[in-house]
């Protein structure tokens, strides 16, 4: 009998990828979705990938603000990818309504799963849940650290996914029953787009090649692309060795600078509207400050180089990702080819 598996999200960047990986491997997928209008848009954007049958997805409404649905989405599921969750450094209505919608979320698709006895949940988390708290500091940390969610220089993003996580894993150690825990932490998330509808991270990438970026800040990202992210997924969800452990998923570290630099040189015509030029630390504070109050909470990343090692999830579940540099340039040529490589976020 084909296993099911529920994706949380199926609207999202992330998810639609899981969406379409598991398909491709013989999984029969049900995703959630907000309202059931958003069912069509899902199926569209996952139908247009070879070896896809989109006869194999069925649909949810489940909200993760709210309890209605969440049951009827679990039923007769063997496994929950928890990818769904509040997207952006900030979000609309503030930091606390941030915090509860990540934590809520996440208690209640793991209520409704282990009342449904699901083998496995396994939920994105993030790289910024197992950092050093202070921007300052550098080197390579991995999974055993865990960033203090009581320190008050953290942006309110980087507090819900820490605190989302300690919820999870305080709810799956006080619950007990058969449902095991596993946690994906990924760094910034790049590569090919299923719709043009929500690009999340990738919305960097479409101001770079919009030639609208003039100039990029020093800023580092560890690359992953959303394709390997959807494989480590799969790979933590049916590995017996993932069961109750953290895997950060980050891929290599690049300067912004580096990413235009790749764009520039790789993308041919296109790519020649893609400023190289650094920005100086102090024009993005002032820019921060009078300009755009958005940029105010990247300041503190100016020129930080805290790395992670991903060797746990190489050597655990043998993952191996692709280059920043295939991810980044596979982003930009499908935003290309999908005609909205000019449209600004």
């Amino acid at each position: 009998m084909t296993e099911l598996v529920l994706v949380t999200g199926g609207s999202g960047y992330v998810a639609g990828w899981c969406i379409v990986e598991l398909l491709q491997r013989g999984y029969d997928v049900r995703t959630t979705v907000r309202s059931a209008s958003r069912a069509n848009d899902v199926r569209a954007a996952v139908s247009g990938v070879v070896d896809v049958d989109p006869g194999r997805l069925t649909f949810a409404v489940a909200d993760l603000t709210a309890d209605d649905g969440w049951d009827e989405a679990v039923e007769g599921v063997d496994y929950v990818l928890h990818v769904a969750s509040p997207l952006g450094i900030s979000a609309s209505g503030g930091e606390e309504m941030l915090i509860a919608s990540a934590r809520g979320g996440a208690l209640r698709v793991l209520r409704a799963a282990t009342s449904a006895n699901v083998r496995r949940v396994v939920m994105t988390s993030a790289a910024n849940a197992a950092s050093p708290s202070s921007y300052a500091t550098e080197g390579v940390t991995d999974e055993e650290l865990w960033t203090d969610p009581d320190d008050p220089t953290l942006i309110p993003y980087r507090r819900s996914k820490t605190l989302a996580e300690r919820a999870a894993w305080d709810f799956v150690r006080e619950q007990g029953g058969v449902t095991e825990l596993t946690t994906v932490l990924p760094g910034a998330v790049f590569g090919p787009v299923l719709t043009t509808a929500n690009l999340g991270s990738v919305g960097i990438v479409q101001r770079m090649i919009s030639g609208r970026m003039r100039g990029v800040p020093r800023i580092g990202l560890e690359i992953v692309d959303v394709r390997d992210l959807a494989d480590i997924h799969i790979l933590a969800m049916t590995s017996p060795a993932a069961a109750g452990e953290r895997f950060l998923a980050t891929g290599d570290f690049r300067w912004m600078r580096e990413m235009a630099e790749v764009l520039h040189s790789g993308l041919g015509d296109p790519g020649r509207k893609v400023r190289t030029r650094q920005l100086p630390d102090f024009v993005v504070r002032l820019a921060a400050r009078y300009l755009d109050p958005s940029l105010r909470e990247i300041t503190p990343a100016l020129g930080r180089r805290n790395r992670h090692s991903i060797e746990k999830a190489k050597r655990v579940l043998g993952w191996e990702p692709r280059s920043p540099e295939q991810a980044v340039l596979d982003c930009a040529r499908d935003l290309l080819e999908k005609g909205v490589a000019g449209q600004v976020p």
